[in-house]
């Protein structure tokens, strides 16, 4: 039985951890600590979590658990994964994993050290939608790659979102155009050089738009992530190949609905898999990843590989590796 703890109540816990829980008898979340000892009261009683600590350390040094998850602002990530590791926790970090690819290596060592899971909370990777274009790509049928553009738009209005704050780990590559790099990454089966970026700057230092040109090999990639409050919701992936080309629509949460067009030697076809949501599938990995020492597609080494490319998108923006001085 994994016994999570959870630091914050994040909007995203409920989907991410809690209602895949309620379907895994091998997984429940036990314990919960908050900033606001009354939020996370409340969380708790909606959400049917037995205790509730004073602080997150509380949380971490709990008892009750053996698994950790961290959905807390990204600047919160290196220090409290690193202190669930040594307190003997598994841990679900959630994404960007770290501010920079530095952080992210040392969460990792701390994870290997200990001889724990790490895992960087990309569920889309797990999902059968992404299982069916790897083998698309891999198996050959849209012949030799040629380029990938891949790309995640999403309009934020409110400027006291924490995606605004450069110092909690703000700007749209770091939330929402994480995604983008992840699936070129995954897609293209080898890291890609950071070729040129461009970006908008909203607050200070803190990217809004983020458009990136990269190469893998002979594959041209491009990346994009928008989060100005005139973005268009976009979730894409293009893939073209000597024999055609693979369209697919919404890679981030298939479960809300997606589809993949697959276009080959001028025949077209529409695919979808299954609705079942990407973070069940992502619970049942860290789960065989804890229980059986199956390996991950996103656990440390990743991160530390995504994270290095996210450093070189911001150094060719001309904008700061997040986590450093201003």
């Amino acid at each position: 039985m994994i016994r999570f703890g959870v630091l914050g109540a994040a909007q995203i816990t409920p989907a991410a951890l809690i209602y895949p829980c309620m379907n895994e008898p091998l997984a429940r979340v036990s314990v919960i600590a908050a900033r606001d000892r009354n939020k996370a009261e409340t969380f708790a009683s909606a959400h049917h979590i037995g205790t509730v600590c004073a602080s997150y350390s509380d949380v971490v040094n709990h008892e009750k658990i053996n698994a950790l998850y961290n959905p807390l602002h990204i600047s919160a990530h290196h220090p409290w994964t690193i202190a669930a590791l040594m307190a003997g926790k598994h841990v679900l970090c959630e994404k960007s994993l770290a501010c920079n690819a530095k952080e992210a290596r040392e969460m990792n060592q701390v994870a290997k050290d200990q001889g724990l899971v790490l895992m960087d909370a990309f569920h889309y990777r797990y999902h059968p939608l992404f299982a069916r274009m790897k083998n698309i790509v891999d198996g050959g049928e849209l012949g030799v790659i040629e380029s990938i553009d891949a790309g995640f738009h999403i309009p934020v209005t409110d400027p006291d979102n924490i995606r605004m704050n450069y110092l909690l780990g703000g700007g749209v590559t770091m939330d929402i155009g994480c995604y983008p790099i992840s699936w070129v990454r995954h897609l293209a089966g080898t890291e890609p050089k950071v070729v040129a970026a461009i970006a908008e700057v909203g607050p200070p230092q803190v990217d809004l738009f983020l458009e990136t040109k990269m190469e893998a090999g002979n594959i041209a990639i491009t990346t994009s992530a928008d989060m100005r409050a005139s973005a268009s919701f976009k979730a894409e992936v293009t893939v073209r190949g000597s024999k055609g080309e693979m369209r697919v629509d919404n890679v981030v949460a298939p479960q809300m609905g997606h589809l993949l067009t697959l276009n080959v030697n001028g025949q077209t076809n529409h695919e979808t898999v299954d609705r079942r949501p990407t973070y069940a599938y992502q619970l049942d990995a860290f789960i065989a990843a804890v229980e059986k020492d199956e390996p991950l597609w996103t656990d440390g080494d990743d991160a530390v590989a995504q994270m290095t490319v996210i450093d070189r998108c911001y150094e060719a923006a001309g904008l700061p590796i997040r986590g450093l001085e201003l």
